[in-house]
């Protein structure tokens, strides 16, 4: 693993001429352009109106308007950027890829500069982020790229800078920038795939959780070992040129790294893009203009692939968490394509299993069969039911719960049909592993002498999933004779029941956690994280009711590093109480989450009254350490953006959840940062779960001093509103990079954070809470912005709060601030 993180260098360019050469072309071209038609304030399009109602570029190559996307209802339409002189018209931009709008939507440039997306009844869909003031009109370039400019043609925004899937020729992707997927070939709502380049120069490709949305492990890294420190050594920048390569390049515009080849071609002859897409391969694309061009003769009239990135997804994806490239049950395969380089994933099902979602191939496989069930009265061997399939050169490298030395592949095969919990078998080289639900990292590997035993039904009656049902019938008839015959034999008939069920649970405990056995979640041994832990030796925080361990897995030459949550007491629970409620509630939550900004739970154990959970391991640790104890502290792009990405989270459990939920204990402890500093909510140990119909509970007081909200105190109705106070002292603390309340180092009227930044606002003087951050400092319209929305949070009133998804509109600068009233200073009490 720790290549993807520090991946070696293979080779450097340092043609410095070339680079100057190639810039020079680059600036010729821009300038020899047809000038850009120019849209004008007030101008608008509305989708579903004539077939031509969309904006050109000079040489009309590209068009700005909307799109019906293909397999959506008749209403569904994307406001994008498409290549208008091919018959695909291939999309390259989206600004509305997860929220279709329908007919009659419109996009229009107001009277005071604003590019704003409504749907029919008037509702902003969408609006660029960080633009200035000042735009005078529109414009979309033959590059691709549609801009806002002011009066003195400055560009003020571009879609270039906000790519989504792609980039073009000319286009330049800065740090902190990502490509995300689309879901699917006709579904361009977010895929499950990124390539970014980090904040820390390096330029990486990376997985999610699927069916979730986070961060995964690196799967493919650009041979550049990011170095935030020395610039001239780190990626800056990765640029497209017109020349058709992609490069990455330092701050001093050496060339680092050319992650797609170096074979170029001249875009005066052809249509290029580089895509990440829906397959997770990052691919370079060619599209001749003509096919009597000298350029483009020998090119087949279509997008061509001429490079990809990694070169085989199918075992380049590894790591604990998600499907892979594929989803759980399934597996990876290459297949060859139409031209060199063209080879793509395709998801294969093993023998007997079939697609959960048919249109959906990436969501993985089930079985068609009924399963070996360990609860039935006669296991025997297996043989009178299920059957043996092998898949030659396939594996699923992830976890095993059992493993046989010195096997021949006879011997392994009858190790799995004898196993009640065995679902395939994995034989290598005399090993015999075997592996129960969920198989995750499925690929087959052409020419590898590794083979999967599957274990397959062999009746497609799904009747012999449930034998207890028959079996419960039975014993209900059973004791329907026996009642009145005899007392003797009622109480016999009840011992027997009772003995049953003490077997039942004693067996179903080698099974998954029974709570959560519709959530692909991994079951744990309690030995099993001990020894991963080393003893629970290395402590990574301590909270009221558990401690968070280090741990780290062995799986099959490969080594994962885990968070591993050993609760000493579940909230809630008085002693001598059954616990097992708590916690399963606790797991039912966490795992039924589903987002990018929460950290997820990839395991569980309960074992008596054990119970641990296992999350993915956040290598950056605690918002609390980067911002209080680090040195140097975070920069105030890095900061804005955790502010950001928190809010999002927080908008998903409040408002997209399945069932709501009220976090109660927002604070920077709270919230985990991972390799890239992306920000995500953890610890639900103290949530509260709000019903479909309910708005507001009763319950006693939960959360942390200084981050609570008044009404915990006042015998006042709970209310998401609890979470957005804590978020407004969280932002603040934020902005300044400081806690909410300090006393060394600070005068009397600088000591409780919400007051003073009060004070500076009311004074207009926001940058006296920056003034030691040259960033900030340059970015005070910001800093105002941030500071205003984190005082309306901590408003004493909970009315008076916004909720958190127009904190995130106010965030990210699609809706103004108001000026705030006084929060008064609640927080000296608490």
């Amino acid at each position: 693993m720790a290549s993807y993180y520090s991946p070696q260098p293979k080779f450097y360019y340092y043609y410095s001429s070339l680079i100057i050469l190639c810039l020079s072309t680059l600036l010729f071209r821009i300038n020899s352009q047809p000038a850009p038609r120019n849209i004008s304030l007030g101008s608008s399009l509305t989708a579903g109106a004539a077939s031509k109602d969309y904006w050109l570029s000079p040489s009309g190559e590209f068009a700005f308007g909307f799109q019906q996307v293909a397999g959506s209802s008749a209403n569904g339409f994307l406001l994008a950027i498409w290549y208008n002189k091919i018959a695909q018209k291939t999309i390259v931009w989206s600004a509305n890829r997860n929220e279709l709008v329908s007919s009659g939507s419109t996009v229009k440039l107001t009277k005071d500069g604003s590019l704003m997306l409504a749907d029919p009844s008037g509702r902003q869909i969408w609006g660029p982020n960080g633009v200035g003031a000042g735009v005078s009109y529109g414009a979309l370039f033959d590059t691709g790229n549609f801009v806002l400019a002011n009066r003195n043609a400055a560009v003020l925004w571009g879609s270039f800078d906000q790519p989504t899937d792609t980039i073009l020729p000319t286009q330049i992707v800065k740090r902190g920038t990502e490509l995300i997927s689309k879901y699917s070939s006709t579904n361009y709502s977010t895929g499950r795939f990124k390539f970014t380049l980090q904040n820390d120069g390096n330029l990486v490709a990376y997985t999610t959780f699927y069916p979730q949305t986070g961060s995964n492990f690196p799967y493919w890294a650009g041979n550049i070992a990011g170095n935030s420190v020395n610039f001239n050594k780190s990626g800056y920048r990765v640029m497209f040129n017109q020349s058709g390569l992609v490069y990455l390049m330092a701050k001093n515009e050496t060339v680092l790294s050319y992650p797609l080849g170096t074979d170029g071609e001249s875009t005066q002859d052809f249509f290029q893009r580089a895509t990440m897409d829906f397959d997770g391969v990052f691919r370079k694309y060619l599209y001749p203009k003509s096919n009597t061009s000298s350029g483009g003769s020998g090119w087949a009239m279509r997008w061509n692939t001429q490079a990809i990135q990694p070169p085989n997804i199918c075992t380049s994806v590894r790591g604990l968490f998600g499907g892979g490239a594929c989803g759980v049950n399934s597996y990876c395969h290459m297949e060859s394509g139409r031209e060199e380089n063209a080879a793509s994933p395709s998801c294969k099902c093993p023998p007997r299993y079939v697609f959960m979602d048919p249109s959906d191939e990436s969501k993985g496989c089930m079985k068609n069969f009924a399963s070996h069930d360990c609860r039935a009265e006669s296991n025997g061997s297996g043989d009178d039911q299920f059957d043996i399939m092998e898949i030659p050169s396939t594996n699923w490298p992830d976890f095993f719960y059992d493993q046989l030395e010195s096997q021949t592949e006879g011997m392994c095969r009858q190790a799995c049909l004898s196993d009640c919990l065995c679902d395939v078998a994995i034989f290598f080289g005399g090993f015999c592993w075997k592996k129960r639900m969920p198989l995750t990292n499925g690929r087959m590997e052409e020419g590898a002498s590794v083979k999967a035993l599957i274990k397959v039904g062999r009746s497609n009656s799904s009747s012999l999933a449930y034998p207890r049902k028959k079996d419960e019938s039975s014993l209900k008839l059973t004791g329907g004779l026996l009642i009145g015959s005899s007392v003797f034999l009622n109480l016999l008939l009840l011992s027997t029941t009772l003995l049953f069920f003490s077997w039942w649970r004693r067996n179903n405990k080698r099974g998954q956690l029974h709570p959560t056995s519709s959530v692909n979640l991994l079951s744990f041994s309690y030995s099993q994280l001990e020894s991963a832990t080393g003893g629970f030796k290395e402590v990574l925080g301590r909270g009221a009711s558990a401690t968070v361990y280090k741990g780290i897995l062995q799986n099959v030459g490969e080594t994962i590093t885990i968070a591993v949550k050993k609760m000493d007491k579940l909230w809630g629970v008085e002693e001598g109480e059954d616990d097992n409620r708590e916690f399963t509630t606790e797991v039912k939550v966490i795992a039924g989450t589903n987002h990018k900004n929460l950290v997820k739970l990839v395991g569980v154990c309960s074992e008596g009254k054990n119970h641990l959970l296992v999350y993915e391991y956040m290598s950056n640790g605690s918002l609390a350490s980067l911002l209080f104890k680090a040195d140097p502290r975070p920069n105030w792009y890095t900061r804005a953006q955790i502010a950001i990405s928190v809010a999002r989270g927080l908008v998903y459990l409040h408002e997209e959840c399945s069932t709501q939920i009220i976090h109660c204990d927002i604070k920077p402890q709270n919230i985990l940062l991972d390799e890239s500093l992306t920000a995500k909510i953890s610890d639900f140990g103290l949530a509260k779960l709000l019903k479909v119909e309910q708005t507001r509970t009763m319950t006693a007081i939960r959360g942390t001093k200084g981050y609570v909200a008044p009404e915990w105190f006042r015998n006042m109705a709970i209310t998401t509103k609890v979470d957005v106070y804590s978020f407004g002292v969280v932002l603040l603390e934020l902005v300044c990079c400081r806690r909410g309340f300090e006393m060394e180092g600070y005068e009397e009227e600088e000591m409780v954070l919400v007051d003073w930044a009060h004070e500076c606002y009311g004074d207009r003087m926001v940058g006296r809470l920056v003034e030691k951050d040259e960033e900030a400092m340059k970015d005070l319209v910001k800093v105002e912005r941030f500071v205003k929305i984190g005082l309306w949070c901590v408003q004493e009133d909970p009315c008076l709060r916004p909720e958190m998804k127009k904190v995130v509109h106010m965030l990210e600068g699609a809706v103004e601030v108001s000026v705030p009233p006084s929060p008064a200073s609640y927080i000296n009490t608490v």
